[in-house]
């Protein structure tokens, strides 16, 4: 199991329609191709020995390793610091267009020597539909060509015609591919991955590969200069918005939770999920916070993934919307497991598909109202489709809100009266009423505001608990939730009100560690799994917004600077922490970085009228 590497040891990079990991150590051990839900070629992230990987280190093993980004892009720097000199390892997979889908995706690995002088070490081992489809290989001077099933895979060299003989292709076992390379100061070699080509492997030249290398740095360096953000935290923002770029399906506006699947919440536990796939949830929430950083494009084209899912309504048995679907739109995500394979670290069982897609989350209507009432006000208007789509969704929930469900944190324990739910409802409600009347747009105004009312009601009945002094998880129970630390930000409660102070101070006594928040205790609620969990990186991202709006600015402050020192040494994060302050779960998470915008943000915010107050 120590053969794994940490979670948190790896870099992202991608071309907007997949991605790919890349470990300290030089090994890209998780891609999916032609999309992130595509299965994988290299998989070893999930199982060493039948993933498959693409490695590339110094042959001595005695080096200290450092990764960064080229600033302001998603190109990624492997340095290996050796007794002989000093290497590097440049991946990137430039972006050939955001507007059309394709199976043609290029990976490309430059090595160099920028020191002394060192001896690279590569091997590619690539397996297949997760390890499953057996392949062909045939290995020419001009490269080697992978065929399996309907999926061929080249891999190029790049060297001038004239360059001395560096290194040769071996393949002793038929399968893989290894080879090494001599480089001296100055010298740089590498290799061109590409899927989906329809021509055979040829050369690619040092100065083909250097304008790839520029075209790539120039597409991220002028994306990322759109934004708008100039405060405190300008390096670790920008740094989360290119991550959240690079999850980002662009033909489609689609945004997945995270671009892996089966990394573990607990080392050991079944707690394994897929996240390779777009949340209505998450996409809602993405609209807001883009706008936030000045990413219009992105927001309006989230927003129109999300405007085309509210049209089609074709969702399930549990209402007009699935809870999720892939990048396209596409809601069949059926559930399959890995036999085979490990999992991470013996992570057993790793998953494939979700099999929570067909759950009931009421609270998925009010996100996707939320997000279409803030692209309205940022440029982003409904036309008379898109409208009568909403009136005929709102309609549904007139009918359904008052109903268990399995809630926004999937559980498989059965439905219940979540609170967070209906609070969202009433969200869904509040924001399609405010449409309604800044347009004078017609619709059932009466009925809506009887429901809105009615679930605001509810909620201060049977959502707070008087033994507690806290509003609840759940109907008729006394566990807390981090979900509810929402309430005041989509105005469901002022940010001074005593009951929502108490319920900030019950929280603070139970789902806090030091500045890191739990989403429930399991125990006292439980989900239907075995085992445990981390802290949800999430959470503290909301408890930072929650403290920041009520005026607690110290705290917010230092529990913010507090979770950034959790962030791997690139700035990335994945779902949770566990108690050792390591990373687990799927890495990296679109939520948690879209939290920590949001949160940095209002921060900001209220930091700064802070000291304007001061001031006068």
């Amino acid at each position: 199991m120590n053969e794994y590497p940490a979670i948190a040891e790896h870099g992202l990079i991608g071309d907007l329609q997949t991605s790919a990991l890349v470990s300290t150590d030089g090994t890209i051990d998780w891609f999916c191709s032609p999309r992130f839900d595509s299965p994988s070629i290299f998989g070893s992230l999930l199982d060493r020995a039948k993933g498959g990987h693409f490695s590339a280190r110094p042959h001595n093993g005695a080096y200290e390793r450092k990764q960064l980004y080229f600033p302001d892009t998603a190109v990624l720097i492997t340095r290996f610091l050796t007794e002989e000199g000093v290497g590097e390892v440049i991946d990137f997979m430039p972006v050939s267009s955001e507007a059309s889908e394709s199976d043609r995706h290029r990976l490309v690995r430059v090595m160099r020597c920028v020191r002394g002088v060192v001896d690279f070490d590569i091997e590619f081992a690539p397996r297949f539909d997760y390890g499953r489809q057996a392949h062909t290989l045939t290995v020419t001077e001009a490269g080697a060509t992978y065929t399996s099933g309907d999926t061929t895979l080249t891999l190029s060299p790049i060297r001038d015609a004239d360059d001395e003989r560096l290194g040769r292709w071996e393949n002793p076992d038929e399968n893989d591919i290894r080879t090494s390379l001599h480089l001296v100061e100055g010298q740089m070699r590498g290799v061109v991955l590409e899927t989906g080509s329809t021509s055979p492997a040829q050369t690619v030249t040092v100065t083909e590969a250097q304008q790839l290398f520029d075209d790539t740095v120039q597409f991220w360096q002028d994306w990322v200069s759109q934004s708008t953000y100039t405060g405190r935290w300008r390096e670790e923002l920008q740094r989360s918005a290119i991550t959240l770029k690079l999850l980002t399906h662009a033909p489609s506006g689609g945004l997945v939770a995270a671009p892996t699947a089966g990394l573990p919440e607990q080392i050991g536990g079944e707690r394994n999920w897929d996240y390779r796939y777009t949340w209505v949830r998450d996409a809602s929430f993405s609209v807001h916070t883009l706008v936030r950083m000045g990413f219009f494009d992105e927001a309006a084209a989230f927003g129109r993934w999300l405007r085309d899912r509210v049209a089609e309504q074709t969702g399930s048995d549990t209402g007009p919307l699935n809870i999720m679907y892939r990048v396209d739109g596409n809601p069949e995500l059926s559930e399959e497991i890995l036999e085979d394979w490990e999992g991470y670290r013996g992570s057993y069982p790793a998953r494939i598909g979700n099999g929570a897609a067909g759950q009931l989350q009421l609270d998925i209507y009010g996100e996707a109202m939320d997000a279409v009432w803030h692209a309205d006000n940022s440029g982003v208007k409904i036309g008379q489709p898109g409208w009568l789509a909403i009136c005929g969704l709102l309609d549904w929930l007139v009918d359904n809100w008052d109903q268990p469900e399995e809630g926004i944190w999937e559980t498989r324990g059965g439905r219940k009266d979540f609170t967070y739910g209906r609070l969202m409802c009433w969200v869904a409600f509040d924001r399609a009423i405010r449409l309604a009347t800044s347009y004078g747009r017609p619709a059932p105004l009466e009925r809506w505001i009887t429901e809105r009312d009615a679930i605001y009601n509810q909620i201060m009945e049977k959502g707070w608990s008087p033994e507690r002094r806290a509003f609840v998880q759940q109907y008729g129970e006394s566990v807390l939730d981090a979900s509810l630390l929402k309430m005041a930000q989509v105005g469901f409660v002022a940010p001074h009100d005593p009951m929502w102070e108490d319920t900030l101070a019950a929280i603070e006594s139970e789902l806090v560690s030091d500045s890191l928040v739990y989403r429930y205790d399991p125990s006292a609620s439980p989900d239907g799994l075995r085992g445990s969990e981390g802290t949800f990186s999430l959470c503290t991202f909301l408890y930072v917004d929650a403290l920041a709006r009520s005026d607690r600015l110290d705290e917010a402050r230092i529990i913010f600077e507090k979770m950034l020192t959790y962030a791997n040494h690139l700035g990335l994060y994945s779902e949770e922490i566990a108690l050792t302050g390591e990373q687990i779960g799927n890495f990296p998470q679109a939520f948690t970085h879209l939290a920590m915008i949001d949160a940095a943000i209002t921060l900001d915010e209220r930091l700064d009228a802070a000291r304007a107050r001061r001031r006068r």
